[in-house]
C-alpha cells in the first residue's frame, strides 16, 4: 500500500563535518535547532502525517485499544511489601492514569486500615506528562521524600511529606536524579546531574533548613562516571557508588554519623568493578559482601570482608569464579544470602544459609523463564519476594520460605477475558551466526499457529550495555498472537544472556556481531517455517533502534517492517560531541571516534544515518521524544529526512515525535495503551495486508 500524498520534506542545508581527514556531508545537522521555528514546524508536520498515513488503522487501533485495556484489571492493587510496621503497595484506579502508593498494619487485609501516602494522579494535575523519580521513607515511618517530573527531562524536583498529617512540608530542592537515601529522620542525601545530565554530585539536606545551605558530600568529576546513593538494608551505611562502564568505585559512611567523611572500599583501578552489600550479626560484626571481577573473574565472584578493612587487599573468596556463570547481585539478610546469577542464558536465584554454607537453587518451573529478586525491604527476615513471568505466564510475585523452601504465590497480574496459557507455545531455539557462535531465540504463539512460513512474525532485539532482554509476559503481545502471529525475542550479543563474554563480544570493534546475530536469528526463523521475509516484523528501541537500523541497512530484503523506538541511529555524530548527555561515559562502550580514527571508521561503517543509500527499504515506523536527554529527537527526525530524500520504494515511513515527553514515551498508562495500539495497528497492517 502506498502512503498518502506529501509527506513533508526537510530541506537539505548541507554541512560539513570533518574528523582524521574525513570529510561528512550533513544535509540535515540543521534539525538539531531546537530554537529554530521550522525544526518544531516540521516535527508537528510529520506527526500530521503519520495520523493521515495511519488513518486506514483507525479502527484496528481502537479495537486493538479495547483488546488492551479489556485484559487489564484497571482497579487493582500490587502485592504489598513489608517494611517495618508497615505493609507497602501501589493501587490503580479505573479511569485513573498513575498509582496511588498507600501503607497499611502489617499483617493487615487489603482494603483494612489503609493510607494514602501519595496520589500521582493529584500531583500530576493536567500536565500531560508526569514521571515519580525517587520515593524513600524515613527509618521512623513519618516522613517520605518523593521527586517529580513534568517534561521527560529526568530532571526532577524534590519534596518531603509528612505522612502523620499527610502535609508537605516547605523543604523544596529543584534540579535533583535518581538516589535518595535517608540517614535518619531528618537529614537525606540526594543526588544532582550537570548540564549534561550526568549524575554527578552527592548533596546532603537536613529538613528545615535552606536547600542553598547543603552539604555537598562527594563530587565525581570523570566525565566517564555516574553516581547513585542508597541505604543498606541493614540500615547501618549509606553507599555512594560511582561507576563508569569498566569500572566502579565504592564509598560508605555510617547512618547514625551522616556528616562523615566518606571512606571508600577499594579506590578505582582500571577494569575493575565491583558492587558491595553490608552485613552485621554477632558472629561476625560488621562485613561488607563484595561481587567483584578482580583478578580475571571474567563472569564475576563473591568475596566478604570486614567493614574495618575493605579494601581489596582484605578480600576473601565465599564463592569462585565459575566460567560461564555470570553473577550479578548478592542481597544479604540476616540469616542467608540471595545471589542472582545467569546460566546457560537463564536467570537463578541461589540461596546460601550463612550458618553452614548450604547452597541451593530455587526450582522454577517453565524451561524458558525471567525470574528476579524483588522488593526485599527487611533485614531480619526468613522469608523473601522474588518475581517471575514467563512468555506464558504473567508477571508473579512469591514469597520464598527459607527454612522450608516453599514457594508461595503472592499475587500474579490478572489478565481479563478467559487467558489460557494452554493455548500457547513457548520455546528455546538456537541460531548459528556466520562465525558459528549459537544465538538463542525465545519464541511464542499460538498451539493453532501453521508453522509453514505463512505466519507473521516480530522479532525484537537490544544487544547492549550487557542487558538481558529476558522472556516475559505481555497481554498486549495478546493481540498479536491471537491474530496469528509468532513472537521472538534474539538473545543477541551486546546483551548480558550468556555471561561478560557475551556482552563484550558485541561492544566496541565487535559491534557488528550485535546485528548480524540479528539476521541470523531472523534468517533462523524463516528457515524453520515459522514465517517468511514478506510477514517478518523487527522492532527494538534506543539502543535496539540503532540495531533496526543497522539490520535494515544490511539486509532490508529481511524484513517487511520495523518499528523502530528513540532510535539511536547517528552513532558518529553524537559520539564525536562531548557536550551531548551520555557520550563521554558511551565512549567505553562504542568507541571514541575524537581521539581514534580506527573507531571513527569502524562505527561509521555501521552508522545507520551515515549508512542510508538509494535503495528499497522496510516500512518503517519511527518514534522520538522532544525532551529525551537520552537518544535527542533530532537523531530519528535527521534519519527520516535522510531515508525520505534516498528510499526508492514506496513503503510506509512514519515518524510520531512525543512534542511533552521523552525517552520512555508517554507517561499515563491509557496513553501508553494507545500509543501500543498504534504501534501494533501498524504491524498487523503491513505483515498481514488485511487492514483496508
Amino acid at each position: 500500500m502506498s502512503p498518502p500524498p506529501g509527506p513533508p520534506v526537510a530541506p537539505a542545508r548541507p554541512v560539513e563535518l570533518t574528523a582524521h581527514g574525513d570529510t561528512r556531508r550533513d544535509p540535515w545537522f540543521w534539525l538539531r535547532d531546537r530554537d529554530d521555528p521550522e525544526v518544531l514546524a516540521y516535527l508537528e508536520a510529520e506527526n500530521e502525517y503519520t495520523n493521515a498515513a495511519l488513518a486506514h488503522t483507525e479502527a484496528l487501533q481502537t479495537e486493538l485499544f479495547e483488546e488492551i485495556r479489556g485484559r487489564i484489571q484497571e482497579t487493582d492493587v500490587s502485592a504489598p511489601v513489608r517494611f517495618g510496621p508497615w505493609d507497602y503497595f501501589a493501587r490503580t484506579v479505573e479511569g485513573q492514569q498513575y498509582a496511588i502508593h498507600g501503607r497499611r498494619p502489617a499483617g493487615s487485609v487489603a482494603g483494612e486500615d489503609e493510607t494514602v501516602l501519595l496520589d500521582e494522579n493529584a500531583l500530576a494535575g493536567d500536565s500531560p506528562y508526569f514521571a515519580l523519580g525517587g520515593f524513600a521513607i524515613t527509618p521512623s515511618h513519618d516522613l517520605l521524600a518523593y521527586a517529580t517530573d513534568f517534561t521527560g527531562g529526568e530532571r526532577y524536583t524534590l519534596r518531603f511529606r509528612d505522612l502523620r498529617n499527610g502535609v508537605d512540608l516547605p523543604d523544596t530542592i529543584d534540579d535533583v536524579y535518581y538516589g535518595l537515601a535517608w540517614s535518619d529522620d531528618t537529614t537525606i542525601f540526594y543526588v544532582r546531574p550537570d548540564d549534561a545530565v550526568r549524575p554527578y554530585q552527592v548533596w546532603r539536606h537536613a529538613l528545615g533548613t535552606d536547600p542553598a545551605a547543603d552539604v555537598l558530600v562527594f563530587e565525581e568529576p570523570d566525565e566517564r562516571f555516574f553516581l547513585s546513593v542508597g541505604r543498606t538494608r541493614s540500615g547501618r551505611y549509606l553507599l555512594i557508588a560511582t561507576d563508569s562502564k569498566t569500572t566502579s568505585e565504592v564509598h560508605f559512611l555510617p547512618t547514625d554519623r551522616p556528616d562523615a567523611a566518606p571512606a571508600v572500599v577499594e579506590p578505582r583501578t582500571p577494569g575493575l568493578e565491583y558492587s558491595v552489600e553490608h552485613h552485621v550479626d554477632a558472629a561476625h560484626g560488621d562485613r561488607f559482601f563484595v561481587v567483584t571481577n578482580a583478578d580475571g573473574a571474567q563472569d564475576f565472584k563473591v568475596m566478604v570482608t570486614d567493614v574495618a578493612t575493605p579494601g581489596r587487599s582484605a578480600w576473601s573468596e565465599v564463592m569462585a569464579h565459575r566460567p560461564g556463570v555470570r553473577i550479578h547481585d548478592v542481597d544479604a539478610f540476616a540469616g542467608h544470602l540471595v545471589i542472582s546469577s545467569r546460566v546457560d542464558g537463564l536467570e537463578q536465584l541461589l540461596v546460601e544459609r550463612l550458618r553452614d554454607g548450604e547452597q541451593h537453587v530455587i526450582a522454577m518451573p517453565d524451561p524458558v523463564y525471567s525470574v528476579w529478586a524483588g522488593e526485599n525491604l527487611e533485614f531480619e527476615t526468613t522469608t523473601i519476594r522474588y518475581g517471575y513471568t514467563s512468555l506464558v505466564t504473567p508477571s508473579s510475585a512469591f514469597d520464598y520460605f527459607l527454612g522450608t523452601r516453599e514457594s508461595t504465590l503472592i499475587k500474579q497480574t490478572p489478565v481479563l477475558g478467559g487467558y489460557d496459557p494452554e493455548q500457547y507455545t513457548s520455546a528455546r531455539l538456537w541460531a548459528t551466526a556466520a562465525d558459528g557462535t549459537r544465538v538463542p531465540i525465545s519464541v511464542v504463539h499460538r498451539t493453532d499457529t501453521p508453522l509453514d512460513g505463512t505466519a507473521p512474525a516480530l522479532l525484537y532485539g537490544y544487544g547492549s550495555y550487557e542487558i538481558p532482554i529476558d522472556p516475559s509476559f505481555s497481554s498486549a503481545r495478546l493481540s498479536l498472537l491471537d491474530r496469528g502471529f509468532v513472537f521472538a525475542i534474539a538473545h543477541i550479543r551486546g546483551g548480558g544472556e550468556l555471561g561478560r563474554r557475551w556482552y563484550d563480544d558485541g561492544k566496541l570493534m565487535h559491534k557488528r556481531n550485535t546485528f548480524t546475530d540479528f539476521i541470523a536469528c531472523a534468517e533462523h526463523l524463516v528457515a524453520s517455517g515459522y514465517t517468511s521475509p514478506e510477514r517478518l516484523g523487527a522492532r527494538g528501541g534506543s539502543a535496539g533502534g540503532l540495531l533496526m537500523g543497522a539490520v535494515a541497512e544490511l539486509r532490508p530484503d529481511l524484513f517487511r517492517a520495523v518499528v523502530a523506538e528513540v532510535p539511536f541511529v547517528d552513532v558518529v555524530t553524537s559520539m564525536a560531541d562531548p557536550s551531548l548527555p551520555l557520550t563521554i561515559t558511551e565512549w567505553e562502550e562504542w568507541g571514541n571516534p575524537i581521539e581514534d580514527p580506527v573507531a571513527y571508521e569502524y562505527m561509521k561503517s555501521y552508522s545507520p544515518y551515515d549508512n542510508v543509500a538509494a535503495k528499497d527499504y522496510p516500512a518503517f515506523f519511527v518514534s522520538a521524544g522532544l525532551n529525551d536527554p537520552r537518544v535527542a529527537y533530532w537523531e530519528p527526525a535527521k534519519w527520516v529526512a535522510k531515508l525520505r530524500a534516498n528510499k526508492t520504494d514506496d513503503h510506509l515511513l512514519v515518524l510520531k515525535t512525543e512534542m511533552g515527553a521523552g525517552h520512555g514515551g508517554p507517561s499515563g498508562r491509557y496513553d501508553a495503551w494507545r500509543d501500543e495500539a498504534t504501534v501494533l495497528a501498524f504491524l498487523v497492517d503491513q505483515l498481514t495486508g488485511t487492514v483496508q
